[in-house]
């Protein structure tokens, strides 16, 4: 059943795709018919491969994966901070550090170095440093915040990217493909569809259009998490239910030990050998 209403995606003019005159003819399997010189895409095929894509998250998030959202043109970058953060997944919506996945052991380093000023701040030792030295941390720790801040507890490499706009995010998406990482993304009637996993054919310009698919993503994203506590509680539940029956197995085998040493009757006296 499909999680995905045409009228949503309509009104959200999901459908709008970029001037005729600069298109890519490998996006021409999800363009419907142009209109005054723009690209209409096929809605009934962005319905079905958004929920391909969703349904896909759902599973990742099921499992315990992180999915790492990249956004960073301006109509975009608060809409999907505030959705992935809501769902308790990383986010880059600033800058895309080069490297941030094919020399991740760098980036795991400068989160570091973030904890180690945090720590100072909190154990004092910031404060006995010379005021020159404490703006100068200040400034370092407000531009990696700014840079890595939404990555922070990320700790190893995301399990798939997702990306709005794949031309601005180009180098987000060949670290992806070099690491063999899936990719999936919002891709407009100009752009190359063949680098990305999970294409979801879309207007990737507009803010509503944005929070719209990425409100459906970040629901599925959200079943799967419930679902994934659902079953960890369940299997706490087992757990707890059959040590339960143990313990209680345990003390009937151990009252019936007690019971049949009570009933056991004693033991004959031994006589000692009379001398001769």
């Amino acid at each position: 059943m499909s999680r995905t209403n045409f009228q949503e995606l309509l009104d959200a003019g999901v459908h709008f795709g970029h001037l005729a005159r600069k298109w890519n003819p490998k996006m021409a399997p999800y363009i419907f018919d142009q209109k005054n010189g723009i690209h209409i895409i096929d809605l009934h095929k962005t319905i079905v491969k958004i929920d391909e894509a969703a349904e896909e998250m759902k599973m990742l998030a099921k499992s315990g994966r992180k999915i790492l959202f990249v956004a960073t043109k301006k109509q975009a970058k608060d809409i999907v901070s505030e959705k992935a953060t809501a769902v308790g997944m990383p986010s880059v919506t600033e800058r895309w550090a080069g490297g941030m996945l094919t020399n991740f052991p760098t980036i795991r380093k400068a989160i570091k170095k973030m904890g180690t000023i945090d720590k100072m701040k909190e154990d004092g030792t910031f404060d006995k440093l010379a005021k020159r030295e404490r703006l100068q941390v200040d400034r370092q720790r407000a531009k990696l915040e700014k840079n890595l801040g939404s990555i922070r507890d990320m700790s190893r490499l995301p399990s798939a990217i997702f990306v709005i706009d794949i031309q601005k995010e180009a180098n987000a998406v060949k670290e992806a493909n070099r690491l063999n990482i899936p990719v999936f993304a919002m891709v407009d009637t100009c752009c190359d569809p063949t680098t990305i996993d999970y294409v979801i054919p879309a207007n990737d310009d507009a803010a509503k259009s944005i929070e719209c698919i990425m409100n459906i993503l970040c629901g599925a994203i959200a079943e799967g998490l419930e679902e994934r506590k659902l079953e960890k509680d369940k299997e706490a539940a087992a757990e707890e239910t059959s040590d339960t029956e143990a313990k209680a197995a345990t003390r009937k085998l151990r009252s019936r030990k007690g019971a049949k040493a009570e009933d056991a009757p004693e033991a004959a006296p031994v006589e000692e050998p009379k001398a001769e």
